[in-house]
Order: C-alpha cells, then structure tokens, then sequence
C-alpha cells in the first residue's frame, strides 16, 4: 500500500523560500504531484513528476516559482517554493495516483 507523508512547512515571510518534502512508500508509483488548498478554495495542482523519465509538468502560474523534483534513490519528492506570497499560503499536499498524504501547512505571513 501506498503511504505519503509530506514534511517542511511552516510559517514564512513574504519573500522567503521553503522546501516541501514527501516521503514516499510501497509500490507501483509512476507518477506523483503536489497539490494545494487554501481555506474555502478548491485542491489546486501545482506540479506533477514522473518517476521513470523524471518529466515535469506544472500549473502555469506557479512554474516560475515553484520547482518540483525526485529523490528516487530515496523514495522523496521535493517542491522548492520561492518569493512566496501570502496567497500561497494552504495545506500542501503529495498525491500518487489514489493517494493522498495528510498535508503540511505552509503559512506565508509577515
């Protein structure tokens, strides 16, 4: 079975960087992605990842700050996040497939 378990957020400053960790575990993964959902907003996908041909893809309006990559020896997605804004602020989630992690929340305030 699949298990997700996201790890790194936090509270930032505007401006500011973080990276987003997902752990993941169990079998036939070849895909995962990172999604987000702010209070009262629909889940919203940020990037996507293969795990066969390391392929990205990612929303348009975030490509530009936001990175997503693979640790396959590891078994770890990242999603590096700069020049947050406070409209980034949501619970960050990593998905494979059906499976969704618990989320981490990622605050951006001064």
């Amino acid at each position: 079975q699949v298990q997700l378990v996201e790890s790194g957020g936090g509270l930032v400053q505007p401006g500011g960087s973080l990276r987003l960790s997902c752990a993941a575990s169990g079998p036939n993964i070849y895909n995962s992605a990172w999604f987000r959902q702010a209070p009262g907003k629909e889940r919203e996908f940020i990037a996507t990842i293969s795990w066969r041909s390391g392929s990205t893809f990612y929303t348009d309006s975030l490509k530009d700050r936001f990175t997503i990559s693979l640790d396959i020896a590891n078994s770890t997605m990242y999603l590096q996040m700069r020049d947050l804004k406070p409209e980034d602020t949501a619970l960050y989630y990593c998905n494979a497939g059906l499976h969704w992690g618990q989320g981490t929340q990622v605050t951006v305030s001064s």
